[in-house]
């Protein structure tokens, strides 16, 4: 899902880092120390998991858990995603500079949706997690689509979200397990989530 430079026109890529940037900066104020291990390690753990890819269709997908990441660190998610991105860039040409932007605004608005759900009254914690996992993944995926659509690509690109569900419902059942396991081994996990 990651989209490497000189695919996107450079207004879109410029536009994408006007929100990016600003965002990364008003999420990541006044970060506490002891948000700094939580960040790391999540930063840790998306950065691995994503570059382990699976065959599906023709194409390759792999998890980003993103929507873990926003329950587990509420608005901490977008900086830290921005952060993961760049390495990603930098270390091994995973996406790009330019479009650095682009794919923080795609997958960090998919966290920043998944603790949106998160924090949803009313519901059981299993269904939040389950529906935060799977927008974590469907939110980028449609974005994608319609930025190459707005890049003049066409419509094509949609089909392509359509295989991301496969991705999609993975990553939502997998985070309902993971809150699972936290809310039996350490409830207070979720304590900056709630912020």
């Amino acid at each position: 899902m990651h989209i490497a430079d000189g695919i996107l026109t450079t207004e879109l890529c410029v536009a994408a880092y006007a929100v990016s940037l600003p965002a990364v900066y008003i999420l990541g104020r006044k970060i506490e120390p002891e948000e700094v291990a939580r960040m790391g390690l999540l930063a840790a753990v998306t950065f691995v998991v994503s570059l382990i890819h699976f065959p599906l269709a023709g194409t390759s997908i792999h998890l980003g858990l993103y929507g873990l990441v926003g329950i587990l660190l509420g608005r901490r998610a977008f900086p830290l995603i921005f952060a993961t991105l760049l390495f990603q860039a930098l270390l091994f040409q995973h996406g790009g500079l330019l479009s650095l932007g682009i794919n923080s605004f795609n997958m960090g608005a998919g966290s920043l949706l998944g603790w949106a759900v998160w924090r949803l009254p009313g519901l059981p914690d299993a269904a939040k997690a389950l529906g935060g996992g799977f927008l974590g993944v469907m939110i980028p995926a449609l974005l994608m689509a319609a930025e190459f659509s707005l890049s003049g690509y066409g419509k094509g690109f949609y089909y392509v979200a359509v295989v991301y569900l496969v991705a999609a419902v993975i990553e939502g059942a997998l985070t309902a397990a993971a809150v699972a396991y936290f809310r039996r081994v350490k409830p207070g996990i979720f304590a900056f989530s709630q912020a």
